[in-house]
């Protein structure tokens, strides 16, 4: 599918005749990464050719790029994910999804690597690379700002975070009210509607979370050692449903940033509002514990 073309890598309108997807342009060649056209954009298809896959003549590529939706972020380096995944998560490749935060088997979280942490950010990557949406903390004053970067008082202060999606739209909001010891974090639709609680259940030993919903444990989230790296994702048959593994970043960024990377692997496809709590876990653990010690105090 390679061909001569001065068009900027980016995401365009299926040339395959697809109108629900979007398909990456590494600027040479078509790739094998798709992505749902969530705004449903209309966009110049480009013909196929006789006998052989679909090419991407530079200008009919440039007449997609006038149609195009808003072009979402580059997808990161797919070997890098792809290790990320395969190597250090040990997970098997499996079939790509419906291209959305909630129809993804696999979800990759990176955590924006900074010195010192005053906003949590996260990307919110598919096993390919593509990026599926973002998280960022949101409602934080400067006095917090401060608070966290010359003490450790920010564990006891209120955290909100949203999920958005690859356009920024807001799909969940997780706030983690002040604590003491044990945390808790409130998940809601963006127009405030409950979708459940995720409940820390101890302090001491192997974290494990309780996930509510209307008064009912509907599934649990259990460390599998003191460390609270890796956790398992349980139904409320306590059946596993999915499994976050924190993958190694490298020594430098261990010692000296922020980074937290995550793969959550989500074994089938799950009803809700389990799915949005499962979803909205791999974020959470991490707020409500890996958090709680940065800054210089």
């Amino acid at each position: 599918m390679t061909t001569q073309s001065n068009t900027p890598a980016g995401w365009y309108p299926d040339p395959q005749g697809a109108s629900q997807l979007l398909r990456w342009w590494d600027g040479a060649q078509w790739t094998d990464h798709t992505t749902a056209n969530q705004q449903g954009a209309p966009g110049r298809q480009v013909p196929a050719q006789a006998g052989a896959a679909a090419a991407a003549p530079a200008q009919a590529v440039a007449e997609q790029a006038a149609f195009a939706a808003p072009q979402q972020a580059a997808p990161a380096d797919p070997a890098k994910v792809q290790r990320q995944v395969q190597q250090q998560a040990g997970i098997t490749p499996t079939a790509q999804g419906g291209g959305t935060l909630f129809t993804e088997p696999v979800l990759v979280v990176n955590q924006k690597a900074k010195l010192i942490e005053l906003t949590n950010e996260y990307k919110v990557m598919d096993q390919g690379g593509n990026q599926l949406g973002s998280v960022t903390q949101v409602d934080q004053s400067a006095l917090k700002k401060v608070a966290r970067f010359v003490s450790s008082l920010d564990q006891f202060m209120t955290h909100t975070l949203e999920i958005r999606d690859v356009h920024g739209q807001p799909q969940l909001r997780l706030t983690r009210p002040r604590k003491f010891m044990k945390s808790r974090v409130v998940v809601e639709r963006p127009d405030g509607q409950p979708v459940g609680e995720i409940v820390q259940q101890n302090v001491f030993g192997k974290i494990n979370f309780a996930m509510m919903a209307n008064g009912q444990q509907v599934g649990a989230i259990k460390a599998e050692n003191w460390r609270a790296w890796n956790f398992s994702i349980v139904d409320h048959t306590d059946n596993e449903v999915a499994r976050i593994t924190k993958t190694w970043e490298g020594l430098a960024k261990t010692m000296f940033t922020t980074a937290d990377n995550y793969v959550l692997q989500i074994h089938f496809q799950l009803p809700e509002p389990l799915l949005s709590l499962v979803v909205a876990t791999a974020l959470t653990v991490d707020t409500a514990l890996k958090q709680d010690s940065r800054g210089l105090g």
